[in-house]
């Protein structure tokens, strides 16, 4: 079930709310946790399994943690943490990439494993890194070990955020599972929230997907340079209004609820590199990284060497993350690359720049990116980058100048919306103004975008398979 759907907007949300509110104070995380697993089981309900063991082995290596650390027994400490990081890993692995190594053996000569075709279970690379946070930061001391284990499980699997996120760490939600804060001001900027993120999936997104679904079917030898430049940029807004609308549902969702989530987005777009795009992109997962890979591993604090290895493994972690296919292994590399150069000596290089000329070299890095990203066909990739980069390609055709114009208005629409500009002119009306507006755009929004659910079958969410 996704955010995005009349099942969830008309039936299940209406019944969730009704259900948390109706019941005293003491059993609201009971409630929530018996409506979140119903959410999750929605689709594939076997996979319910998976999630009552990944909420049973990390509870139980939570408490052996703490009763390690508690009896000064750190040897014993770790090995609960490597317990139920294996275990994590383990889950990720089997159902997420046993297939895709299965297939990519045989290549060289190997045939052992069989591919199993089981269906990835949903938000599993969500879910298992929030796990896992959980016991690495009781073992640090940054989280007291939960002893409710239906409180432990409402974490695991609260509904908003459980399918594509924001990630959250078990420290950044540990007082609000115990007791949060149930007011009608946060409900209503909950509301506020989920529209907005609502509009952006259903209004830009889908629209800008179906545009990009025309390049990415084009032959290569079809393409030209402006028709592949176009279709990327399609992409590139769609993954963002896509994922971070998502991501905005998720937090309006987590206000009504009484919760609230860190930010996951801060307009990538503006972004004068790579260094600074992963700094306001996917935020959550950045961070994850970074706290619980990238600095135990040493850091920046190493030398030339150990700082090269350091950061091609991180980012050959958060390509794969993304997908089992080679291509996210390489976006991953390729991002890699780029920072380690970026870190070198390029950002000192950029700084001497123009603001508008860090923010084309931005752009231009982000866009190739989203190529590598978006076409797992390596026959396919290797002629749209050729496309894209003017070699054996026309500069334009018909086609490309057909949904130029017909698409104008959502890209430049999109563009704007990508950017502060819009939230800017907001805060600039009268209080009277837009208290007024306020009710009147939420309906609209609402009822445009319900419009859009019944007139049409595309509503694709490209970070379900992740």
């Amino acid at each position: 079930m996704v955010f995005s759907s009349l099942y969830f907007l008309f039936l299940y949300l209406p019944a969730v709310l009704a259900a948390y509110y109706l019941a005293p104070l003491r059993w609201r995380n009971a409630v929530l946790l018996v409506l979140n697993l119903i959410f999750y089981g929605w689709g594939e309900p076997v996979y319910i399994l998976i999630m009552f063991a990944s909420i049973a082995i990390d509870y139980t290596h939570g408490m052996l943690v703490a009763r390690a650390k508690q009896h000064g027994n750190d040897k014993a400490a770790r090995l609960a943490v490597a317990s139920s990081v294996i275990f994590n890993l383990g889950l990720l692995f089997f159902f997420k990439y046993w297939d895709f190594i299965a297939g990519s053996l045989p290549a060289i000569g190997l045939g052992f494993m069989p591919k199993l075709g089981l269906e990835l279970p949903i938000g599993i690379s969500f879910y298992t890194f929030q796990t896992m946070s959980y016991t690495i930061d009781v073992y640090r001391g940054d989280a007291r070990e939960q002893r409710n284990i239906v409180t432990f499980g409402t974490f695991v699997t609260l509904f908003p955020q459980l399918i594509a996120g924001p990630i959250i760490k078990y420290k950044d939600l540990d007082g609000q599972l115990e007791q949060r804060n149930h007011t009608v001001e946060r409900f209503a900027s909950g509301i506020q929230r989920f529209m907005v993120g609502l509009g952006k999936k259903v209004l830009l997104a889908n629209r800008l997907g179906a545009l990009w679904d025309v390049y990415l079917a084009t032959p290569g030898a079809d393409l030209t340079t402006l028709g592949a430049w176009l279709g990327i940029l399609a992409f590139t807004l769609q993954l963002y209004f896509d994922f971070s609308g998502y991501s905005d549902m998720a937090i309006g969702l987590g206000r009504m609820l009484g919760f609230e989530f860190l930010e996951n987005f801060n307009y990538p777009y503006l972004a004068k590199s790579a260094t600074e795009f992963w700094r306001r992109w996917h935020i959550s997962l950045g961070t994850w990284f970074r706290e619980y890979l990238y600095i135990p591993l040493g850091g920046n604090r190493v030398g030339k060497a150990r700082l090269v290895f350091n950061l091609m493994l991180v980012w050959a972690a958060t390509g794969i993350w993304h997908g089992a296919s080679w291509n996210f292994l390489i976006w991953g590399l390729f991002y890699g690359v780029i920072i380690l150069i970026e870190k070198l000596f390029l950002l000192r290089q950029l700084d001497k720049l123009p603001g508008w000329a860090g923010h084309v070299y931005g752009l231009f890095v982000v866009m190739v990116g989203w190529a590598i990203f978006a076409v797992e066909d390596f026959t396919a990739l290797g002629l749209y980058l050729k496309a894209m980069f003017g070699f054996g390609a026309g500069l334009m055709d018909n086609t490309c100048l057909y949904y130029f114009r017909d698409y104008l208005p959502t890209l430049v629409l999109a563009a704007v919306g990508s950017t502060p500009v819009v939230a800017a002119l907001w805060r600039k009306l009268p209080e009277r103004a837009w208290k007024a507006a306020l009710p009147v755009l939420i309906l609209a929004g609402l009822i445009w975008s319900t419009a859009y659910l019944v007139d049409g079958s595309y509503n694709p969410f490209l970070y379900f398979r992740f």
